[in-house]
């Protein structure tokens, strides 16, 4: 029985080796995790139930159990390069087939998709062309490439300060090309529904009453309004904006097809271009007019120039025309019994009964952890450590040949006695 003893102590001894040489071997492979041979004794069967002083037959391997630790954080240059610090794994799609995977190493393939080196896409939550985000089940992420559609001003909001020590104009009528009519302006960009970029010039015209003053406007240098104002602007014995006594907001409507007749272009956006104009938080206090905030909501058409993903898996688009948008959502999935995983090599695991269905989720939220782009996990092997196991793991086989060497001797002895 020595021997059987013996020889499932060299067994033993040459798996937790083989595991050890396989941790050493993968120490620098990105999203590894370390393994662990488990043992457990084995006992032959009796008759008569147990005794106490039965003797165990050797042992066994039970089972290779994976320790999902955290690996260290390592910046890198590939910006579709994702750690993951904390809980969850990357879920990734091979033609309909899921794994999942700890190596955040990603690229873009032709058709904009995100795959790792084996080819299996990345999946997360997909955006529609508004940026809303689908979150029912994960589907395979793609970077579009297409252009973000422009959109036409809805409202712009001005806000000015009106010195009130100005007085009124010189020349009483209303005219854009004499400055002796009006007391300052003030322009700002809008768009039409083609992204083409519009001047909106404001004028601004003190009148006898306190407090009060005109307003007109044009755009690309015509009057759009022959001469008349679009409104006015009343303000308080504070300098604050009257809402109540102002015409707040003005509807702007421009015919944009007799502002191209008249600049010698040609329209081929909607027209007219209706949108708000607000001047809600304008001043006049005693001091030089100045415009001190102007925003509107109309941009023009532009192209991808970059994305980066953020710690909750946001992917966000940049485009040439300065706006961004959200292209897509990276998801991590988690489960109650990640040892209970089947590993498929090239760093991926499927599931299985034992480790229970996949939970999906978006990152930094509940127990999912938070993502690093520009970055890697490397591995969780401790080289020190596996360099003392494989000292001890040597001292194991080399005392287990030694009891066979020994019951070999005594084996030896008996036959000798004849």
């Amino acid at each position: 029985m020595s021997f059987q003893q013996g020889l499932s102590g060299l067994n033993a001894a040459s798996k937790s080796l083989e595991t050890i040489g396989n941790n050493v071997a993968n120490s620098n492979t990105v999203g590894f995790k370390g393994s662990q041979a488990q043992f457990a004794d084995v006992f032959a069967s009796s008759l008569n139930g147990g005794s106490g002083a039965q003797i165990g037959i050797g042992t066994q391997l039970v089972q290779v159990a994976q320790e999902f630790t955290q690996g260290n954080i390592t910046s890198s240059t590939n910006p579709l390069d994702i750690a993951i610090n904390g809980n969850g794994f990357f879920r990734l799609d091979s033609n309909g087939a899921s794994s999942y995977t700890r190596n955040g190493q990603f690229q873009l393939d032709k058709d904009g998709f995100i795959v790792n080196a084996n080819g299996a896409k990345l999946t997360g939550f997909t955006a529609n062309s508004n940026g809303v985000l689908s979150t029912g089940a994960p589907a395979d992420l793609q970077v579009s490439t297409n252009a973000l559609a422009p959109q036409a001003t809805s409202g712009l909001a001005v806000q000015v300060n009106l010195d009130s020590r100005s007085t009124v104009p010189t020349t009483a009528t209303f005219s854009m090309a004499d400055p002796t009519s009006y007391t300052n302006s003030s322009s700002a960009s809008v768009y039409d529904s083609l992204g083409n970029s519009h001047v909106m010039q404001m004028f601004y015209v003190a009148t006898s009453t306190a407090g009060q003053w005109d307003v007109y406007a044009s755009c690309d240098g015509v009057d759009f309004n022959s001469g008349a104002t679009i409104g006015q602007l009343q303000f308080n014995t504070d300098g604050s904006l009257d809402t109540t006594a102002s015409t707040l907001p003005y509807n702007m409507s421009i015919d944009l097809d007799a502002v191209a007749t008249a600049n010698n272009t040609t329209n081929r956006a909607t027209t007219p271009l209706a949108f708000t104009l607000d001047y809600k938080g304008s001043t006049q206090y005693g001091s030089a007019f100045s415009p001190f905030s102007q925003t509107q909501d109309g941009f023009a058409a532009g192209r991808l120039s970059g994305f980066n993903i953020g710690s909750d898996g946001l992917i966000t688009g940049r485009y040439t025309n300065g706006k961004s948008a959200t292209l897509g959502q990276v998801v991590l999935a988690s489960f109650k019994n990640p040892n209970g995983l089947q590993p498929l090599g090239n760093n991926m695991w499927a599931e299985t009964a034992t480790s229970g269905p996949s939970l999906v989720g978006s990152p930094n939220s509940g127990n999912f952890g938070v993502l690093q782009s520009s970055a890697v996990e490397e591995s969780n092997v401790d080289m020190t450590a596996e360099l003392v196991n494989m000292i001890t793991a040597q001292r194991v086989y080399q005392a287990n040949a030694q009891t066979i060497k020994t019951q070999d001797q005594v084996l030896q002895t008996l036959v000798n006695l004849r």
